[in-house]
């Protein structure tokens, strides 16, 4: 590579950093950027500056330049790196999954957070980890090495996941504080079922990435080399050879001996809402042009996650979450008090209906019998289906829509790695895009390093699902097929999601 595009990458990160900058010291006062070595936990009251400077992470100008920075670093590090050592990095990434489950799973962060910047030895760690594993039922005991504690927290020291303030003593920081599920060890002690109980969701989902998933992970190859290569995998799911079960994912989770699993799901669903500003979603249809009273059914919508937000800043709407039977089933206990005023007032309520059934007609307090809703809301899930699934989902609620039902589908939309000339073929490829990156850019078009989390994704849905994230024309072709046109796409601001809008045709 010439040095003129080692300067130019060097040059986007300045520029970037100069863009933030601004938006910080436009502020009054001026603010810094939080560091990475002070935790910041959400569920804490703080100096209103410290809230404030959180906050601006997520201004368009701050997150685009944000990812800017990612991604010239990711392509610097691709560049100057010793090959060996990208592919010691890469072909080892489990050890960090692991390594990061383990942290989850024996409640590091809760202890690390209560122990404050002075941190923990190891030698403490350890008798922390033996009384809660003591008080957890069914839990193994077992006598713990501090030194091997040590090696654990060092490597996710090394990735920025804890600090090392001293040797064998170890502090959380902004990463840390992420994971940390906000309870207290004395809580954790008393209730460990309830761990992920009134929480934002990201410790469930680092709990379950380090089971099922990274688990059938391992086994993708073997699958894709025996069928799954086929447009239809022949040979099930790579599930089936992780947990030696016929079922699809969301069958199994339902199977007794699986509840814990169930209920983290719902939890880790919540979480993956930071996939996305919560800002996007709410600015990503047109919900004010709305009549008050109109229905939205949030289909597949979980445990609500989505239909909570949406009804917090849309009270005139009416927002109906409906997914199989287990998980209506535990919603409302899932999230415990939080919100309750909304799911009593009738504003939020929850339907057993599984979309591949038939949509039947349901009850809503206050609006009635309702057969033909204002919107179906799909948020990530049309990700989970392979196509010949996704079109007999979108056929069905084709079926059930009225002349002015809207279908609003939010999944990310993949860009390619390369400029799409093709783009502008035509006039219904408004969500085919060029480029990320300006013209002239020495960036990959797709932002490379900063959008890796949505081909990761990707590739989690077709171990998962035999499914996958998919291109706009991927998307176009698909609500084509089901009776559906596209009428707008807005991208989400600093990643890859998008709401896609289509009518009944």
């Amino acid at each position: 590579m010439p040095f003129s595009d080692l300067r130019a990458l060097h040059a986007v990160i300045g520029q970037a950093i100069d863009e933030i900058e601004k938006v910080y010291k436009s502020q009054n006062p001026a603010l810094e950027y939080p560091s990475l070595d002070i935790p910041y936990y959400s569920s804490q009251k703080h100096n209103p500056d410290i809230d404030k400077a959180e906050e601006l992470k997520l201004d368009p100008a701050v997150f685009s330049a944000a990812n800017g920075i990612v991604a010239a670093c990711g392509q610097l590090t691709a560049t100057v790196h010793k090959p060996f050592f990208q592919l010691v990095e890469i072909m080892n990434a489990p050890n960090i999954t692991a390594l990061l489950h383990f942290v989850e799973q024996t409640n590091i962060p809760e202890m690390l957070r209560e122990a404050g910047p002075a941190g923990l030895s190891t030698k403490d760690i350890a008798l922390k980890v033996a009384e809660l594993r003591e008080a957890t039922p069914g839990a193994t005991k077992v006598d713990i090495d501090p030194a091997k504690l040590g090696h654990i927290l060092r490597l996710l020291a090394t990735y920025h996941w804890v600090r090392e303030v001293a040797p064998d003593v170890f502090a959380s920081n902004r990463l840390t504080s992420f994971i940390d599920s906000g309870k207290s060890l004395k809580q954790l002690k008393e209730a460990p079922q309830k761990k992920y109980d009134e929480t934002d969701g990201v410790a469930a989902f680092v709990g379950m990435s380090g089971d099922e998933v990274i688990k059938l992970m391992s086994h993708l190859t073997e699958w894709l080399l025996n069928g799954g290569l086929t447009t239809n995998a022949t040979n099930g799911l790579a599930l089936r050879l992780a947990f030696d079960t016929p079922l699809k994912y969301y069958e199994w989770l339902e199977e007794p001996g699986n509840e814990w699993r169930l209920t983290r799901f719902g939890h880790a669903m919540n979480g993956t809402r930071y996939w996305e500003v919560a800002e996007n979603i709410i600015h990503g249809f047109p919900w004010t042009e709305l009549p008050k009273d109109s229905v939205v059914v949030d289909i597949g919508g979980g445990i609500g996650s989505v239909s909570v937000i949406l009804s917090q800043a849309y009270p005139h709407l009416k927002f109906v979450v409906e997914d199989r039977a287990p998980v209506v089933a535990i919603a409302r206990e899932v999230w415990g008090s939080k919100h309750a005023e909304l799911f009593d007032s009738g504003r939020v309520t929850f339907h057993a209906q599984d979309f591949f059934d038939e949509h039947e007609p349901f009850e809503v307090p206050g609006v009635g019998t309702v057969s033909q809703p204002s919107v179906f809301l799909a948020r990530a899930v049309l990700h989970n289906w392979p196509d010949k699934d996704v079109k007999v989902i979108l056929s069905i609620l084709r079926r059930a829509a009225g002349p002015h039902t809207k279908l609003l589908l939010v999944d990310n939309l993949l860009p390619y790695a390369c400029i799409d000339d093709k783009s502008e073929l035509n006039s219904s490829s408004q969500g085919a895009v060029r480029s990320l990156v300006p013209e002239g850019s020495p960036l990959l078009p797709n932002l490379g390093k900063a959008s890796a989390n949505g081909y990761i994704l990707d590739i989690s849905m077709l171990g998962l699902f035999d499914a996958k994230e998919r291109t706009y024309r991927e998307m176009d072709q698909l609500t084509q097929s089901a009776g559906w046109k596209i009428t707008d796409v807005k991208r989400a601001v600093g990643s890859l999601w998008a709401y896609t809008t289509a009518i009944p045709v």
